[in-house]
């Protein structure tokens, strides 16, 4: 079970408190988008712009660490917490933005394994300088091997061509949206990639997972927030599912069909 920006469902996403939160859940992998400041800094962002996640205006990729540092990112998911007596307190490293530096360094601390899943956004001013980055932090951390925790998401196989070739041995995750057609979906899975379906995609196309299954290709599905959605994962053998709400979704599959 992965969480989802953390435990995004009731915590602010992307914050070191909504992961450890989700850590708290019992989330065996957490899921964190990145990005590259102006001055080189991977930071767990999903939008282009910070305008939508914390009290500034602006794009990452034109912004320093010092700068997204100032800006709360905490506060825009309850904005009413100082008139309720009874919010949950936000502690002020939580508000700030979270390096993936700072998101490693909590994993590998933790008192029991957990997974990484490192989704890289694109397009982007700095194209291939973001995996680059990306390598050579998790090789800081002795991460870029066969044993690492980690492993490399993105909607661009160019981009896990890329990871591939400056670390063979990390797995890496093709993410597939409705604009994917079976055929082109066989065309640009590498062997050996991790298949990533939307859930809605499964959903829709449902020959798509059955034929995934057919193939043995290892599945891992974003993002699972529903009973239901968690028994069709269960039923196509998925390996991952990825949640807003990892609480619910260990609960609902706490027993024999439960997927990792």
């Amino acid at each position: 079970m992965v969480a989802h920006r953390g435990s995004s469902h009731v915590n602010p996403e992307h914050t070191l408190g909504a992961y450890l939160a989700a850590l708290d859940e019992g989330a065996e992998g957490l899921e964190c988008d990145v990005r590259l400041t102006a001055d080189g800094h991977l930071v767990c962002v999903h939008d282009r712009r910070v305008d939508r996640t914390s009290n500034g205006r602006g794009l990452v990729s034109t912004m320093e660490l010092a700068q997204l540092d100032e800006l709360d990112f905490a506060s825009w998911k309850n904005p009413w917490a100082d008139l309720d007596d009874e919010a949950p307190e936000v502690d002020l490293g939580s508000r700030r933005v979270l390096t993936l530096a700072r998101l490693v360094e909590a994993v590998r601390d933790y008192d029991r394994p957990v997974d990484l899943a490192i989704e890289t956004k694109h397009p982007t001013r700095y194209a291939g300088l973001v995996e680059r980055r990306l390598v050579d932090l998790l090789a800081r951390y002795g991460w870029a091997g066969v044993d690492s925790p980690a492993r490399v998401m993105s909607f661009s196989s160019v981009a896990l061509t890329r990871v591939k070739k400056l670390a063979p041995e990390l797995e890496v995750v093709l993410l597939i949206d409705s604009q994917y057609s079976w055929q082109l979906t066989t065309s640009l899975l590498a062997p050996g990639w991790i298949a990533g379906p939307g859930i809605q995609l499964l959903r829709e196309t449902p020959r798509l997972g059955r034929r995934l299954q057919k193939r043995r290709r290892r599945i891992h599905v974003w993002t699972v927030n529903t009973p239901e959605d968690l028994d069709l994962c269960t039923r196509l053998g998925v390996e991952a599912v990825i949640t807003d709400d990892p609480g619910m979704a260990l609960d609902h599959l706490d027993g024999p069909s439960r997927v990792s």
